[in-house]
Formats: structure tokens, sequence, C-alpha cells
């Protein structure tokens, strides 16, 4: 699940979302009203967003949908795609955008409950969990092409703890990816700082044709995320 699906404002009521935009003084009065500092810098910086902004003119969930973009255009993560799983899928801006780009299955699950989306078949559950598993690729009609991973956990502010913990889950989809994905087929997860591990980049290089790392403009300044693409995959060895 992306951090924008963990803390992300739904914004105003509707009735108040005309015109050019909020003042600067409602913007302010929004954030004085939050529960502690880290709310308050949140919801000024979520007011204050481009892509916040873009994301609600262009109806996706979040503004996540935008690194998958911006990697998809730095890469051709997305060409060809027919059958592709989501993992940590909430909010489900990345399903928004495979859809848009034509992909014609798609499956997500995360711990999070996500609203529907039509046309995608979405479980709430844990990758680790095989029944949980069986159920999501109940939506497929055969392997996948593209699996894609936008999971991390909770950061804690250490930045080695996190960036260990955010690793585990790249590892963790990419051992899904080898036992799932189409031979040619293409994977995508994030990693923190520093890019994939020494043993995830060793893996990745012997079972994709192509390794690469991400950096896409809508991933904020300040954070530590990158994403690992690789491309071409030719299985396990």
């Amino acid at each position: 699940m992306s951090d924008d699906g963990k803390r992300r404002w739904k914004g105003p009521p509707k009735e108040k979302q005309q015109g050019s935009g909020r003042r600067m003084s409602e913007r302010k009065i929004i954030a004085y009203n939050a529960k502690d500092e880290s709310s308050k810098r949140w919801i000024e910086r979520q007011l204050t967003d481009p892509y916040v902004q873009r994301a609600k003119k262009d109806n996706y969930r979040a503004r996540a949908a935008y690194k998958l973009l911006e990697v998809d255009e730095k890469t051709g993560l997305l060409k060809g795609a027919k059958r592709v799983v989501d993992l940590g899928c909430a909010p489900g801006g990345w399903i928004q955008v495979c859809q848009r780009r034509g992909v014609s299955e798609i499956v997500g699950i995360d711990l999070l409950a996500v609203d529907p989306i039509p046309e995608a078949h979405i479980v709430q559950g844990d990758i680790n969990e095989a029944e949980d598993v069986a159920k999501m690729m109940e939506g497929l009609s055969g392997p996948p092409d593209l699996i894609l991973s936008d999971m991390a956990a909770n950061t804690t502010g250490h930045k080695q703890t996190d960036s260990l913990r955010t690793a585990a889950l790249a590892e963790t989809a990419l051992w899904f990816a080898s036992e799932h994905l189409v031979q040619g087929g293409n994977f995508c997860s994030k990693v923190f700082q520093g890019g994939a591990t020494p043993e995830l980049l060793g893996d990745l290089k012997r079972m994709f044709k192509t390794v690469k790392h991400v950096k896409p403009p809508a991933s904020r300044a300040g954070s530590p995320e990158l994403f690992v693409v690789a491309l071409g995959f030719r299985g396990r060895s």
C-alpha cells in the first residue's frame, strides 16, 4: 500500500470545492484543527501538492497514480500488459492507471479494504496467505504478464530499519513474481533509498533481462522511495 493510501486526505465537502481553490487562510484553519504537528504538516502538504490537485482533476484515487505513469514513460513497463497483479493495491490508483492503459484483466490485494473498482478483482488479504492469494488469482484467466508492488511497511523514522523492512516486502513481491509471472513478463516494486539490496538485485538480474532503478518526479523530493523495474522475465534458475 502506498503512503498516499495510508493517510490520503479526501478533501473538503463538495459544496466547498468550487472556485479556483482555497485561500491561504482556509488552509491554515484546516491545518490548525489537525490533531498533531505531523498531521498539520501532512494536510498543508496535501493542500499545496500539485499532484494531489491533478489526481482530483483526473479522477485518480491518489497522487501515486502519477508515479506509475512516470515509471512507465521511462521504461515502457506497461507496454502490452494484459493480465496484471497489483500487490498492496490500496487505495486503487495503480489499478486505475492500468485500466486506462488498456489492461484487460487486473487483480489486487491489500491488508486494507479497498473500495470496489469496476472490472477489477480486489481481495482484502495477505500475500503470505495461500488462501488469500488463490482467491485473488481467480480473477485472472491465465498467468500475469505484469506484477506491480507498491507495498511499504509503516515507517519508523529510522532510515536503516525502514529500508530493510521495505526491502523485505520487495523480496516477497519478487518471490511471488517468480511463482506466477509468465515468461517475458515485467515486474516493478517499491524500494527505499540505496535501491534493492545486493541479494535482491542479484536475483532480479538473474531472473530478468533488464533491471533499473527509477525515481519518478511524482515521488516527493524528501521521500526515500525508488522503484526497481525488471523487464523480460527469464524464469527461475
